[in-house]
């Protein structure tokens, strides 16, 4: 965890000021992965890790949200020697199937993100294999920001950062917060 920490750190992806989450909760942290993930070889070892924690689980291939997850989802795939495909963002506000991927019933799979607060992109991807018929035996992500905090996927789940990141409602910013204007430096 620690080595994982320490290049968050050095990329400058380990931000500090005052966030809008995609979840619409506020933070004084924000883990910007594209920016630890720029680095090819950074990505590499970090997923290579991630990859290692996940090589337990019979997958035939790994599955990604887009866009966070498409070059965590790739490189875990490549660790793995498995096939890659992602879903993307159908412009109203859910997740879809797209670009020929197929998923045949009983296939096997590997869910890869880069970072999860509630894991509401996590669970619709492991719902869209479902739906095809498709199976998800592990998930798991660099980090886990929930403090404990996430449903219950049906399936375990991995990662290899976990922090107990404090967020707050929009109603509940502390003072020292509401003096920053806040940012939403994530993917829409």
């Amino acid at each position: 965890m620690q080595d994982v920490l320490e290049l968050f750190k050095q990329t400058g992806a380990l931000l500090h000021g005052h966030f809008v989450l995609r979840s619409g909760l506020h933070s004084r942290e924000f883990f910007q992965c594209a920016l630890l993930l720029q680095d090819a070889p950074i990505a590499a070892r970090v997923c290579g890790m991630l990859a290692e924690n996940l090589s337990a689980y019979d997958a035939e291939t790994v599955v990604s949200p887009a866009v966070g997850g498409i070059i965590v989802g790739q490189e875990v795939a490549r660790h793995l020697g498995r096939r890659h495909i992602f879903v993307e963002k159908d412009g109203n506000g859910g997740l879809v199937l797209r670009r020929g991927f197929e998923i045949r019933p009983g296939q096997r799979f590997v869910v890869a993100e880069d970072v999860v607060t509630r894991g509401g992109r996590v669970q619709e991807t492991i719902q869209i294999v479902r739906d095809h018929g498709g199976i998800v035996v592990a998930a798991g992500s660099i980090v886990d920001r929930s403090g404990g905090e996430l449903p219950d996927f049906g399936c375990p789940f991995v990662s290899l950062v976990q922090m107990n990141v404090e967020t707050f409602t929009a109603e509940n910013v502390p003072a020292d917060l509401q003096g920053i204007p806040a940012i939403k430096p994530g993917s829409k």
